[in-house]
């Protein structure tokens, strides 16, 4: 009988423990006539070896027995498994141990000579509760596996979701890539760059996907840019500087719409903030700018300088390290520069030729 699973309509099992066998017998007849199976041994020793091998519903022992007695018995069974009631069975003149044996756990005791009612009334109670301990006891496991389960439902439904919202974020970046062709790729790899960067600084997992989306989606506000100005060959003047940096203004009303964007719509409004305050749209300084957007804005320089531009050729991945170096302190805040500098040259030329979707979980 397997009692992890046990029903109120299984035959319930009773221990007897007695050194007398003819009250074995008496109480064993008895309960069999109410429907029970009984198991009957001589001491506590023997009853140990029978609950071993099958746990009984009920155990109702003596209390004075060779070898072992009944309050070592009731010890052991609260050890092994205390969800099974003992009643203690105990004569008049020991009244005292018995309420010592309630103390310790037994379930209820009865007291020698018993009347029949008296036995199938101490019985019945305690079976009673042994089956309200078991229900109970399967209600909560079962009530565990459906919340385990819902948990896991839920978990991919939002795994699904992320990966719907990160479907949508590359489609965008294709979209950004035929509007400024060339640049094309450059959220990819500056998003697999800010990430890199932001793992040696140690940002925490759920922040790190917020960062992404941030790197990838930077200059979404570019869109609401002439062509003309994005393709310029040469240098851009006053006006049309004016013009280029509302590009992150116009990006953070885009993703601030969304609601799972808007962490993400901060990083893209101060991407191009200065460590000393120099930079636009606020002219924020030092730790103001937030964390992601001072992260990102090494990344994206790195980017910036390692690649062809309408204006110029790309630049030597040295040359490339040792200005953002230079500029530590009045670009770039000089704690992540050091960071950065602890990263391999190797490490940022394998990203450039391997980059391929910046939210792969290879990445984040």
């Amino acid at each position: 009988m397997l009692f992890g699973r046990k029903t109120i309509v299984d035959i319930e099992n009773i221990l007897v423990v007695d050194d007398e066998e003819a009250i074995r017998e008496v109480v064993s007849t008895m309960l069999e006539s109410r429907g029970y199976r009984c198991t009957a041994v001589s001491n506590g020793r023997a009853a140990q070896e029978v609950v071993r091998k099958e746990t009984p519903d009920l155990v109702l022992s003596d209390m004075i027995m060779p070898e072992m007695d009944g309050i070592k018995l009731l010890s052991w069974m609260r050890e092994h498994d205390p969800e099974v009631p003992v009643i203690m069975v105990t004569a008049i003149h020991d009244i005292s141990t018995a309420l010592e044996a309630i103390r310790r756990g037994a379930y209820d005791y009865i007291l020698k000579p018993f009347e029949k009612d008296q036995l199938f009334l101490g019985v019945g109670r305690a079976l009673q509760h042994r089956r309200l301990v078991l229900e109970n006891r399967n209600y909560q496991t079962d009530l565990q596996q459906k919340v385990n389960e819902q948990t896991a439902q839920l978990q991919m439904a939002i795994q699904q979701l992320e990966q719907s919202y990160d479907d949508t974020l590359e489609a965008l970046g294709s979209a950004l890539d035929l509007k400024d062709a060339e640049t094309e790729g450059h959220c990819q790899r500056v998003t697999a760059f800010t990430i890199s960067i932001a793992k040696a600084v140690g940002v925490p997992l759920p922040y790190l996907r917020v960062l992404a989306r941030a790197a990838f989606l930077h200059d979404i506000g570019k869109m609401a840019i002439p062509d003309s100005i994005l393709s310029k060959p040469g240098p851009l003047d006053n006006d049309e500087k004016t013009i280029m940096r509302t590009h992150c203004q116009k990006g953070y009303d885009v993703l601030t719409h969304i609601p799972f964007l808007r962490d993400a719509a901060e990083i893209v409004l101060a991407h191009q903030e200065f460590f000393d305050g120099t930079g636009y749209p606020r002219g924020l300084r030092g730790e103001q700018i937030p964390l992601g957007a001072r992260i990102f804005s090494i990344a994206d320089a790195l980017d910036a300088m390692i690649s062809d531009r309408p204006y110029r050729k790309a630049l030597p991945m040295s040359h490339a390290r040792e200005e953002i170096r230079r500029c530590a302190g009045t670009q770039f805040d000089p704690k992540i520069v050091e960071v950065f500098n602890t990263i391999p040259e190797q490490n940022w030329l394998d990203l450039r030729e391997t980059v391929a979707s910046p939210f792969s979980s290879s990445r984040i």
